[in-house]
């Protein structure tokens, strides 16, 4: 990894802890919605970071949530469940040409086509999972369902208003 990326990833990780455990927090739309922005850290990782490498990023940022949370091992369950399964999406959806060394991932590199399929998928499968977890009861199916649809198009929201924020190039 070259240095630039190292920053990028520490400022990433530093920037997606403090907004979600200063601004997000508390923030319940509708009561069903909550925004996971700190999942972003994960999602936004250099194309080629290598799964174990993202699994123990994953770990250590979910102990952190898990720690202001009071979520006794929900989060870092769930963060290392998405980074095991981010290599799996991101090789679904390569493209023919496959990706170049440094490939980002990023609206302004990829498209927005391409942006939202995997963050989409990979939201609502993290957010299926912790809800699943936080509640470990199949009787609440329907409840589960609804706090992951309607939190993970606002978590994709904040996302996306994020990238168009920063447009960053590749």
């Amino acid at each position: 990894m070259k240095q630039g990326n190292i920053l990028q990833i520490i400022l990433y990780f530093l920037l997606f802890t403090v907004l979600q455990l200063t601004l997000f927090k508390n923030v319940l739309l509708l009561n069903y919605a909550s925004c996971f922005i700190y999942i972003s850290f994960l999602l936004l990782l250099p194309i080629h970071t290598k799964v174990n490498v993202a699994m123990l990023m994953g770990f250590g940022l979910g102990l952190l949530m898990d720690i202001f949370y009071s979520t006794p091992g929900i989060n870092a369950s769930a963060c290392v469940m998405l980074a095991f399964l981010r290599v799996r999406v991101i090789r679904l959806l390569t493209p023919a040409g496959g990706y170049d060394g440094a490939a980002v991932i990023s609206v302004s590199y990829l498209g927005i086509l391409w942006f939202v399929k995997y963050a989409a998928l990979l939201i609502f499968l993290h957010h299926f999972y912790f809800f699943l977890l936080e509640a470990w009861d199949f009787s609440k199916f329907l409840e589960i369902l609804l706090r992951t649809v309607f939190s993970s198009l606002f978590t994709l929201s904040i996302l996306i208003m994020f990238q168009y924020l920063i447009k960053r190039e590749g």
